[in-house]
């Protein structure tokens, strides 16, 4: 399995992932806007968009799981979770290739209306 050790987290590959979040031990958490979140997400995913800071901050600080934070192409997940370690100094991980890459694998989406 391959993961990268970032500032303050980990980025986790999409195979260490799926069973983790199958066995119920994260939670990932998609900070893109609702209507791409909507169109294409992973099945299990939160939808806290990367601009509601607070609300970010508070799940940081309620949920025991550990957090996996994910956007279209990484930009919006690297601010939410710098902003989450600034604020609650909780190291949370990246999606290694974010949503981009979880459609290029073909991986499934769950979608919502």
């Amino acid at each position: 399995m391959f993961s990268r050790r970032l500032r303050g987290g980990t980025a986790v590959t999409r195979d260490e992932v799926l069973p983790r979040l199958q066995a119920d031990e994260i939670l990932v958490v998609d900070v893109r806007h609702s209507f791409e979140f909507r169109a294409g997400h992973i099945t299990g995913a939160v939808n806290i968009p990367f601009w509601q800071g607070n609300r970010l901050v508070e799940l940081a600080e309620s949920e025991d799981r550990e957090l996996v934070l994910t956007c279209e192409h990484g930009p919006r997940a690297w601010l939410a979770a710098g902003l989450i370690r600034a604020r609650t100094g909780r190291a949370v991980d990246l999606l290694h290739g974010h949503m981009s890459g979880w459609k290029r694998a073909g991986l499934p989406l769950a979608k919502t209306s």
